[in-house]
């Protein structure tokens, strides 16, 4: 018996995106320059914080060793206080739903966990102790330590970690961002002493941002706050990144891994940051090229070719620059041809028009995704985060979406020509240099250079 054939037409069409609702929001400068946000969603009874501490190298010399303590030291922040040892520490949290967690990147230091709501003092009593009195016990560090350091070295023998520190290398020159992973010998010299020191000089209120969101009230959660993390003081701001510099993009780069069965196809570039008004039509240029599954690169090099599973595109931020990238992991045998085709999809969205169709069903699935994103407790916190960390009022969540509901294709057809254009982004390549070379030389010049970890895939 076959199959029964739907009949679209019995579909009803897409309704209109609903606009992005703008969360009430309570925003508080407390005296020690911390900022509290307070976000009530009442139903559920949890509650989802974020602390983002900036946390950026401050100069170009020291970023590998402070990359390298700060990755170390988001683990070990957690190894004990003045009052309680790690056990103690993870039992006050899960007595209230808690479980805090710590992460560092190349702007900042985030703590963040789930709770009950009715346990919010408590859980920021913990949150104090962390702050104010973190202990770093000598040999639970170096446990730490050897952890983090066995970890890196797994990472940095990665494809796909060889080739975003190559990017960032070539893209960044001497800026912090240029330091995605410190080596595994920085990260084995760093002390209990230097985490300290760094603590002490760099995880302060002044410049930071709590947020709360979940069923609370906005009063009294920042209240509680306020009296909880009273004697969290210190002097200074935290440090934020320095701007990025714009780079000449130079020549495509083979990092070689001899007998490498893959090639990893990494391109970047320079993308307009969260207040510029190119903004939307960059991210919406970015989605029909290679943002989604309908993308024009998804059905060049994946469908209708066979090189990739999952090439994709898209605008990423950090604090002092904004990047457009695209990724695309492919057999040895076909690295040519990939780049060729990846090539020529990055000039074909500046000379062959985007279609209404193609930038409908792109503005749906990035209004989609943003809806989504900020659906939960979890996403919402996340996402005001980042937000206020750059800077930006929540305000800005209903704003970028009416202006993305806005875009012409013929804007999107410009932002294509000045932020797409081959010519204007950073290449690399991961892989067997001996055997994809020649075929990418077809395309221009190619520098070969060695990787720090070249064993096979």
């Amino acid at each position: 018996m076959s199959a029964p054939v739907l009949d679209l037409g019995l579909v009803p069409p897409l309704g209109e995106p609903r606009p992005q609702p703008v969360p009430e929001v309570t925003t508080t400068a407390l005296p020690s320059g911390l900022s509290v946000v307070v976000v009530p969603r009442p139903g559920v009874p949890l509650v989802e914080l974020r602390l983002r501490v900036p946390f950026a190298a401050a100069s170009p010399r020291g970023a590998a060793q402070h990359t390298a303590r700060a990755s170390v030291l988001s683990g070990a922040v957690l190894l004990g206080t003045a009052r309680r040892d790690a056990t103690g520490v993870a039992e006050a949290l899960q007595g209230h739903g808690a479980e805090l967690s710590v992460s560092a990147d190349p702007d900042r230091l985030l703590f963040s966990t789930t709770l009950l709501a009715e346990g919010l003092v408590p859980v920021l009593g913990v949150l104090a102790e962390v702050l104010t009195s973190a202990s770093y016990p000598g040999d639970r560090v170096e446990a730490e330590r050897d952890r983090v350091a066995e970890r890196i070295a797994i990472a940095n023998s990665q494809p796909g970690v060889i080739a975003r520190t190559a990017l960032a290398a070539r893209r960044y020159g001497t800026h912090p961002y240029a330091v995605q992973l410190p080596s595994a010998e920085l990260v084995a010299r760093v002390g209990a002493p230097a985490l300290r020191k760094l603590h002490r000089e760099r995880v302060l209120p002044a410049g930071s941002t709590l947020v709360l969101v979940g069923d609370l009230d906005a009063a009294a959660a920042t209240d509680a706050v306020a009296a909880a993390l009273e004697e969290w003081t210190g002097e200074g701001t935290a440090a934020v990144a320095p701007p990025a510099p714009t780079l000449a993009p130079g020549h495509l780069e083979v990092v070689d891994r001899p007998g490498a069965v893959q090639s990893n196809i990494r391109l970047g570039g320079p993308a307009p940051g969260r207040t510029d008004p190119d903004l939307p039509a960059v991210r919406l240029a970015s989605m029909v090229f290679g943002g989604y599954f309908s993308s024009r690169l998804v059905g060049n090099i994946r469908e209708q070719r066979g090189y990739s599973y999952s090439p994709r595109s898209g605008v990423d931020h950090l604090t002092a620059a904004s990047s457009f990238t695209v990724e695309a992991d492919v057999a040895t045998e076909v690295t040519g041809p990939a780049f060729l085709e990846t090539w020529a999809e990055l000039g074909r969205m500046a000379l062959a028009p985007v279609t209404e169709a193609e930038l409908d069903a792109a503005r749906r699935y990035v209004l989609g995704s943003m809806a989504l994103s900020t659906a939960t407790h979890a996403g919402l916190a996340g996402t005001i985060s980042a937000l206020i960390g750059s800077g930006l009022p929540v305000e800005w969540l209903a704003e970028h979406q009416a202006a993305l509901a806005a875009v012409t294709v013929e804007q999107v057809q410009d932002a294509a020509r000045r932020y797409l254009a081959p010519a204007s982004l950073t290449a690399v390549v991961v892989g067997d240099a001996e055997r994809v070379t020649d075929s990418l030389r077809a395309l221009g010049p190619v520098d070969v250079t060695a990787s720090a970890a070249a064993a096979p895939a």
